[in-house]
């Protein structure tokens, strides 16, 4: 498989996972549930998680827009090649191992 197929495999499922049955937006709790620090703490779980998902839509979109403008691989950091096995377990990978350990 390609990057671009990968890294479109990836978005669509994050847009799944985003747009879902509602349980990331915090639809199934129940308003008269007698624990509302129970269901504040699960809001506050599924608020995080939903945050992390649109993070990394972000990422796989600048990725597919680093394929377009030819960037794709180079770090945004120090512009020097991100390493092959970094793109490979990570595709939408910014930045080389070593300015993504400084962060």
């Amino acid at each position: 498989m390609d990057v671009r197929t990968t890294l479109l495999s990836e978005r669509a499922e994050l847009l799944a996972q985003l747009s879902g049955d509602g349980a990331l937006a915090g639809d199934h709790y129940d308003a008269n549930f007698a624990d509302s620090s129970q269901v504040t703490a699960e809001r506050g779980e599924a608020e995080a998680l939903a945050n992390q998902l649109k993070e990394n839509l972000e990422d796989v979109d600048r990725a597919l827009q680093r394929l377009d403008d030819g960037s794709y691989g180079t770090c945004e950091v120090c512009a020097k090649p991100i390493g092959e096995a970094r793109l490979e377990a990570a595709p939408a990978a910014r930045r080389c191992i070593t300015c993504a350990s400084k962060r």
